[in-house]
């Protein structure tokens, strides 16, 4: 039977309690019942001073941030809009039905006068993966490392080519030395000082819009101007530290910093999982003798096609030489600056080896081999790789960071920005995962955890 309803309803009076309005299950309730937010006025109180007109109270300020990142809310304006309507969110707030919201611009305000060269946002993500950790939802023992790129605010079709130096990399002084040594070793002078100090540069292009940005480039249809968020999590999900850099800067210069920031501020790991971007000598070195286990993937080799593989040319350590596939030995020859020691085969015998063309395309049929110094702390990740205890631990990553990272850009808003600036993407970046993990200890402790 076809029925209508009566409009007249909307103009119903009834006596209720923004209380009721809230169901028992909403993600606010749940998040008010998980932590106390009063933490925050220790944090902020020397930002305050003890005369003037009354402030808007900080904690309802920092709520605020974490119903925008918390439910993927494009911008603060968007937020306050929401909050007009939306009794949970008032709820959460502490704020009644006639309670006057605060004007959009105000948190931007704030942040600019009082919490911009602060490390407040990182001491509350601190805080509350403290509190997880109390509660034991925390399982770091093996942690997986990976990052994203963020679109920046920035027109991709403005910039400017400038030419900079090269960042130095931080083990740069240890390889050095490493590098010299082996000369040394092997009969040959090291390199002076002034050989690595030699400044290099490189081409950029700088964004006129976003400068700390950087240009970067995936294929033919993927170049941007971005920022890369660096993240680490543990097995169940929780995010255990982030840095955020330029989306030109390579992932594996930021995994010592970050392995570092999680002992620091968690505990050592036992084992890190990372992808192949992270499979370099410098790390695997530093995690080896850090008593750290890596867990990384195979990497294909790259012989262009119809060539020998890398891996047919046998090292053998006792003599330090290569053996080709025709059984000739491949002679040290010198160490690069880069870190890389040459070996050259004869090229009297190459020019006459039935597997030429297999072997090089050199006009003067010499064959050169490279192997760098840290090599041996490769090979012995690759070993590692096939250990029945490695193979589960690499296997987790999909289901850890890589999730960690779905979630964070389909339901937080993080595909995008619209903040300009390391220091604002810093703090966009502790918000997200702090309200990530505080969404996922809010869930676990509302029903009980559920250990993955």
């Amino acid at each position: 039977m076809l029925s209508k309803h009566n409009p007249n309803q909307r103009e119903q009076l009834e006596m209720v309690a923004l209380d009721e309005l809230v169901p028992e299950d909403h993600l606010v309730r749940k998040i008010e019942k998980t932590i106390d937010f009063s933490f925050i006025y220790d944090l902020v109180k020397d930002t305050y001073s003890d005369i003037g007109r009354p402030s808007i109270d900080p904690v309802i300020l920092i709520k605020l941030t974490f119903i925008q990142y918390t439910f993927g809310i494009r911008s603060m304006r968007q937020t306050i809009e929401e909050l007009k309507t939306n009794v949970a969110y008032r709820w959460f707030l502490g704020y009644g039905f006639h309670d006057k919201v605060p004007h959009f611009s105000t948190f931007g305000k704030n942040y600019e006068r009082r919490f911009k060269d602060t490390d407040l946002f990182e001491q509350i993500f601190y805080r509350i993966l403290k509190t997880a950790s109390e509660k034991n939802l925390i399982s770091a023992e093996h942690v997986f490392i990976d990052s994203t790129h963020v679109k920046a605010s920035a027109n991709k079709h403005k910039f400017e080519k400038k030419v900079v130096r090269k960042e130095t990399r931080a083990y740069q002084e240890q390889l050095q030395e490493e590098i010299n040594k082996d000369r040394e070793d092997h009969g040959k002078k090291p390199f002076p000082p002034d050989k690595f100090e030699k400044e290099e540069s490189k081409e950029i292009k700088e964004s006129t819009t976003d400068p700390e940005s950087g240009y970067y480039v995936k294929d033919e249809r993927t170049k941007q101007f971005a920022y890369s968020f660096h993240a680490a999590s543990d097995r169940n999900g929780f995010v255990l530290g982030t840095i955020v850099t330029p989306g030109n800067i390579h992932d594996s210069v930021i995994l010592e910093p970050l392995v570092d920031r999680v002992i620091e501020k968690v505990g050592k790991p036992r084992a890190v999982a990372a992808d192949a971007a992270y499979k370099t000598p410098a790390i695997t070195k530093y995690l080896l003798e850090h008593e750290i286990t890596p867990a990384l993937p195979y990497t294909r080799p790259r012989t262009k096609e119809g060539f020998f593989r890398k891996h047919e040319y046998v090292y053998d350590e006792h003599f330090d030489c290569y053996i080709c596939p025709a059984g000739e030995i491949l002679n040290y020859s010198t160490t690069t600056k880069e870190g890389y020691r040459e070996y050259k085969s004869p090229k009297h015998v190459c020019a006459a080896c039935p597997f030429l063309a297999k072997c090089t395309q050199s006009k003067e049929h010499q064959k050169v081999v490279t192997r760098h110094v840290w090599q041996e702390y490769v090979e012995e990740v690759d070993h590692l790789r096939h250990h029945k205890d490695v193979k589960p631990i690499y296997a987790k990553r999909k289901e850890t960071i890589e999730r960690v990272f779905a979630d964070a850009k389909e339901k937080h808003g993080m595909r995008w920005t619209t903040l300009r600036g390391l220091k604002k993407l810093s703090m966009q970046a502790m918000l997200t995962f702090a309200c990530m993990n505080l969404k996922k200890m809010a869930n676990w402790t509302w029903r009980g955890p559920k250990m993955a």
